[in-house]
């Protein structure tokens, strides 16, 4: 009796662990391969508002929870590209988007290291330049000779 007692505590904390482990894995099920392929290419290219820096196949975040959910509800409709981008756009701000759409709010974003560059591109311009037009710096150190110098170094060297 007591053999079977502990059989049954250990099968119950062995089938305890594999609910909990089986509760975390999500599985999105598409009957379509296309939506399977879409869907694993939004959740690698949208943003966790939460996380930041991870992606929503990467993030255990709550929200990015309910974003994969959001995401298969929308592919399940037949939502196109555009629409589920812009409903997570106007939802979370462009934010969501590891790649943001050039607008008038990213101009600086995606223009800013451009200027940056031609402006240095300029000043290194003008320094090479302004250096090219200086006259040459003589070191006071070197003395000059004079004629009489000049002809008896003039002899030294002929012999």
């Amino acid at each position: 009796m007591k053999l079977f007692k502990t059989f049954l505590i250990m099968l119950a904390v062995v089938s305890s662990f594999l609910t909990v482990s089986h509760a975390a894995i999500e599985v999105y099920q598409f009957d379509d391969p296309e939506k399977t392929a879409r869907f694993k290419q939004f959740t690698a290219e949208l943003r966790c508002p939460k996380c930041q820096n991870q992606n929503l196949a990467d993030s255990n975040a709550e929200i990015a929870r309910d974003l994969r959910a959001k995401l298969q509800q929308m592919l399940t409709a037949d939502k196109s590209d555009d629409e589920i981008v812009t409903y997570m756009i106007d939802r979370y701000g462009d934010f969501v988007l590891y790649k943001p759409r050039v607008s008038s709010q990213t101009y600086l974003l995606w223009f800013g290291p451009f200027l940056l560059l031609i402006i240095a591109l300029i000043i290194v311009f003008f320094i090479v330049r302004r250096r090219s037009k200086r006259p040459a710096v003589h070191n006071d150190s070197e003395a000059t000779l004079d004629k009489q110098q000049q002809q008896e170094l003039n002899r030294l060297l002929k012999k």
